[in-house]
C-alpha cells in the first residue's frame, strides 16, 4: 500500500524524473534540427566527431590541390597556345623559304621574302618567351619541369617542360638564307623544326590530359569525402521532426502527470475534515 505522506511524494518524483528525461531529449532534438547535425561537437560522440574532423580537413586541403592543378592546366594551355602560334609561324617560314628558292626571282623580291622570313623567325622566339602564366612557363626553356600538387600528402604531378623557342626546335636567331640555294636548304631545317615542335606539343597535350583526368578525380574524391562526413554527422531532419512532435506531446503529458502527482498530497487534507 502506498505511503500517504506530505514529506515524500514518490509519484511526483517519478513524474519529475520522466519530465526531465523528456526535456533533455527534446533539447537534443531541437539542437539537431537547428544545426542540421546529429554530431555537432566532441561531446555528442567523440569517436565519430574526430573521424569527421579528420576527413573534413582532408576535403578542405583538397581545395589547395585543385588550385595547384588548375594553375597547371592554365600554364600548359598557355604553352599550347604559344605552340600553335609557333607551328603556324614555321609554316609561313617554310612558305617564304620555298618562294625564295625560286632562282627566277629578282633581287628585290628575294630580299622581301628574306625580310619576311627573318621577321617570322623572330616572332617564333617572342611567342615562346611570352608563353607565361603567373610568371612561369613550360615553353621558354628556363625550366626543365614543373610539379603541381597531386594529393593532400604533398605528392606531386610533374609536367616536363618543352622548349619551343628557336633553340628548342633546332633553329637559332641567325637562321636565315642569303641565296636561293640556301633558301632551299632552309626548307629542310624548317621541316625538322615543325616535326620537333609538333612532337613537343603532343607531349604537352598528353600531360594536359593527364592533369585534367587527375583534377576530375580530385573533385570526385572531395565530393565523396564531403558525403562521407555528412553520413557521419548530419541529422535525418525528417526523423528528427517526427521525434520533435512526439517529444513535445510527451512533454505536455509529463507536465500534466506532474501536476496530478503534486495535487495528490492535498487529498490528505480530506482525512482531517
Amino acid at each position: 500500500m502506498p505511503l500517504n505522506s506530505i514529506n515524500t511524494n514518490s509519484g511526483a518524483l517519478i513524474a519529475l524524473q520522466n519530465l526531465n528525461t523528456t526535456n533533455s531529449e527534446l533539447q537534443v532534438t531541437q539542437q539537431r534540427i537547428n544545426t542540421g547535425k546529429k554530431v555537432g561537437n566532441a561531446k555528442d560522440n567523440g569517436a565519430v566527431w574526430a573521424m569527421a574532423k579528420n576527413q573534413s580537413s582532408n576535403s578542405t586541403a583538397l581545395n589547395s590541390v585543385k588550385d595547384s592543378l588548375q594553375r597547371g592546366q592554365s600554364t600548359i594551355d598557355v604553352a599550347l597556345a604559344a605552340g600553335d602560334t609557333i607551328t603556324d609561324l614555321l609554316g609561313k617560314m617554310k612558305e617564304k623559304a620555298l618562294a625564295a628558292s625560286d632562282t627566277s626571282l629578282n633581287t628585290s623580291s628575294f630580299n622581301a621574302l628574306k625580310s619576311d622570313f627573318d621577321s617570322l623567325r623572330d616572332q617564333v622566339q617572342k611567342a615562346a618567351d611570352n608563353a607565361k602564366f603567373n610568371g612561369v612557363s613550360l615553353a621558354d626553356g628556363k625550366a626543365t619541369k614543373m610539379t603541381f600538387l597531386a594529393n593532400t600528402d604533398g605528392s606531386g604531378f610533374t609536367v616536363k617542360a618543352q622548349t619551343l623557342g628557336l633553340g628548342g626546335i633546332g633553329l637559332s636567331a641567325a637562321s636565315s638564307f642569303a641565296t636561293a640555294t640556301a633558301a632551299k636548304t632552309m626548307i629542310g631545317s624548317i621541316d625538322k623544326a615543325i616535326g620537333t615542335a609538333t612532337n613537343k606539343l603532343a607531349s604537352l597535350g598528353t600531360a594536359s590530359t593527364g592533369l585534367d583526368t587527375h583534377l576530375t578525380f580530385v573533385g570526385k574524391l572531395q565530393d565523396s569525402l564531403d558525403a562521407g562526413v555528412g553520413n557521419l554527422v548530419d541529422a535525418d531532419l525528417a526523423k528528427e521532426s517526427a521525434k520533435l512532435q512526439s517529444l513535445q506531446t510527451k512533454q505536455q503529458l509529463g507536465i500534466q502527470a506532474l501536476s496530478i502527482a503534486n495535487s495528490s498530497s492535498s487529498s490528505i487534507l480530506s482525512l482531517f475534515r
